[in-house]
């Protein structure tokens, strides 16, 4: 990855990102019909950006037949505990994202590290059929994105025998929900979803021709949106 935008603050998709997409192709004298792939994050999250995010999909495959890659914005966030490990040496064999969905309920996904004998095993067998898909691959997801309470997850994960690790979003105003014996905290410069792990994700895909029809791209919500019909006369 050669650079990224980090917008000035939250919420500012629409003002935001035009702007940063120009910014970056005049930065490396590239054009927008240059583009051949583009990679988002579909949700769980905000309503308002993933319908950005694919409605600019959509448009840059209708007028310059981008290719779309999809990836899950709760893995995108869990790939940050790959390089706290790293940077830590800390041993961290199972993690939880966590987002914040409204009304006292979590967006929630758990995964548990691949061994390093399974990860060989799955590289070399990735490397000998030609899918980089699975090469850098190192959580597996054991349970999927569900909208769950603190203590609906507490109950189901807090394991002094296991502990689980959290990191999301979610957690800067809920952290003491999710306090229990079992249950612990990557740092929090961690918790925040990155452009490169979007990139690294869907490279991965896109090296294994895993591409995402626009036409069937929607956004991953867990939960409708409120809505309030207005009555007249």
């Amino acid at each position: 990855m050669l650079a990224q935008a980090v917008f000035c603050q939250p919420m500012k998709h629409s003002a935001e990102l035009f702007p940063a997409i120009n910014g970056l192709l005049e930065r490396f004298d590239r054009r927008a019909k240059q583009i051949e792939h583009v990679y988002i994050s579909v949700g769980p999250g905000s309503f308002t950006g993933l319908r950005i995010a694919v409605t600019l999909a959509k448009m840059m495959h209708l007028t310059n037949a981008t290719r779309v890659v999809a990836v899950d914005t709760l893995d995108v966030i869990a790939a940050n505990a790959t390089h706290y490990i790293s940077r830590t040496n800390t041993e961290v064999n199972r993690i939880a994202t966590i987002l914040d969905a409204k009304r006292s309920q979590f967006f929630i996904a758990v995964y548990e590290r691949i061994s390093k004998t399974v990860l060989a095993s799955n590289r070399q067998h990735a490397i000998e059929n030609g899918q980089a898909d699975t090469i850098h691959r190192t959580w597996k997801k054991i349970f999927p994105d569900s909208l769950l309470t603190a203590s609906q997850f507490l109950e189901t994960f807090a394991d002094t025998n296991q502990p689980t690790w959290l990191l999301g979003e979610g957690l800067v105003y809920y952290k003491d929900k999710f306090k229990a014996p079992g249950i612990r905290f990557l740092d929090k410069q961690y918790w925040n979803p990155r452009a490169s792990k979007v990139h690294l994700l869907g490279w991965q895909k896109a090296a294994a021709k895993r591409f995402t029809d626009p036409l069937k791209l929607r956004p991953t919500y867990l939960r409708a949106p409120d809505v309030t019909i207005r009555s007249g006369k």
